[in-house]
């Protein structure tokens, strides 16, 4: 048994990595297994196995539909009054569906719930059809988006995910996906709670039944192909803390329900150990190491331990395309004038604070610190852009932000 007021938290990852290696073992002999679990608020990955192994998405491929049609929403496109023609290709499109006929329309308030509740392949080609004339050419669109969102090992080519053997994903891509479209969209989130929707005279009931069977959680969408297995991708909330979850080759509904809520149960215990840094005031802070950066040469790989909210770690992205702080100055403190900073993520080790605050100068100009502080008797240290008034901070955040890297704006303290 582990002492873990002797090992502290290098003890507590040993004991989680022990765990995941049995849980890998239990399903090593299915080759369609893939999983992944990340804290949706800070990025960092708490499980994964076969993450980035080539998969089958299926029906998860209806998140990027619904995404595709709540940016439609967003840009004035579509309301949820617009309707939408049902063509023949649509409505032959087979089960799951809420059948549809040709002639008809289709509102986007029903054609939402058919996607997520239903998983209606008819609903999910009319969306297509809708938005990018034929689903071939939708497909295309979908996996522009999905470049977009750095989702690099994904390729559409339907709207629903029935069987085509090229459109392929990964779990850490479903993860990815899963984070944009809470947090891209959070008014429509609340839509991959639902748990039936009525149509024409018929009640449909939703196939995430852990949304109702596992604490916490509220979304997001369960898929199924013979070649794929089962797979889910799905969000808990338990106090403050947010995870997101991607199950994919489950052998059963039932038996990949259960193996993801174990993960989940697994890792909203460990994320309650490595989010003590985020936790900490903005007070104290001391400076050890500052410098402006030049994008030229590589650096030193670096997974961060902790960033700041919902995306891969844009370090390992801009791996080898930046180099190393220089101008260090060690033990000063922070500038009263011009007090705002953007903070990118606390790390366990100042190397890895650095490599994350490097990739941030690639879309902003900005002066690098390396921040030390003590929080329960150990020390963290925050990847920070410094020296900024307060419209500065905000602007160079907003603009990390659309280049995929999470930030937030502080005041620092002298």
């Amino acid at each position: 048994m582990f002492d873990l007021k002797f090992t502290g938290i290098k003890g507590f990852v040993v004991l989680v990595v022990l765990i995941s290696m049995a849980v890998a073992g239990r399903v090593h002999a299915n080759p369609r297994y893939a999983s992944i679990v990340i804290n949706a608020d800070t990025g960092t990955v708490l499980h994964e196995s076969n993450a980035d192994a080539s998969r089958y998405p299926a029906s998860l491929t209806k998140m990027m539909t619904l995404y595709m049609l709540f940016e439609a929403m967003r840009l004035g496109k579509m309301t949820l009054d617009t309707r939408m023609p049902v063509s023949a290709h649509a409505a032959s499109m087979p089960q799951t569906n809420i059948g549809l006929r040709a002639g008809e329309m289709l509102h986007v308030r029903d054609a939402i719930p058919a996607l997520i509740v239903r998983s209606a392949n008819d609903a999910a080609a009319v969306v297509a059809e809708a938005l990018g004339k034929t689903e071939t050419n939708f497909g295309r669109m979908m996996t522009d988006k999905a470049r977009e969102m750095r989702m690099h090992s994904t390729t559409f080519r339907n709207a629903s995910g029935l069987p085509n053997r090229t459109q392929k994903t990964t779990a850490r891509d479903m993860a990815i996906l899963s984070v944009r479209l809470m947090k891209d969209f959070p008014q429509y989130y609340h839509y991959f709670s639902t748990q039936s929707f009525h149509y024409k005279g018929t009640t449909y009931n939703s196939h995430n039944r852990m949304v109702r069977t596992t604490r916490g959680v509220d979304g997001l969408k369960t898929g199924f192909i013979r070649a794929s297995g089962f797979n889910v991708a799905t969000s808990a909330k338990r106090g403050e803390r947010r995870l997101i979850a991607v199950v994919m080759g489950g052998k059963t509904a039932s038996s990949r329900d259960q193996h993801t809520a174990k993960l989940l149960d697994r890792s909203f215990k460990q994320v309650t150990v490595t989010q003590i840094a985020a936790s900490s005031i903005n007070t104290g802070d001391k400076l050890i190491a500052r410098g402006y950066l030049r994008a030229d040469a590589p650096i030193p790989a670096a997974k961060p331990i902790l960033t700041l909210a919902g995306k891969p770690d844009p370090a390992a992205i801009l791996q080898g395309r930046l180099t190393p702080v220089s101008n260090v100055s060690v033990n000063t403190y922070l500038p009263k004038n011009n007090s705002w900073a953007v903070q990118i993520g606390s790390y366990f080790e100042p190397g890895r604070a650095r490599a994350q605050a490097q990739a941030a100068t690639r879309w902003v100009a900005g002066e690098v610190a390396v921040v030390e502080v003590e929080i329960s008797n150990r020390t963290f240290y925050r990847a920070r852009l410094v020296g900024l008034r307060k419209n500065q901070a905000h602007t160079a955040c907003q603009n990390l932000s659309r280049n995929g890297i999470d930030c937030m704006v502080v005041r620092s303290h002298g």
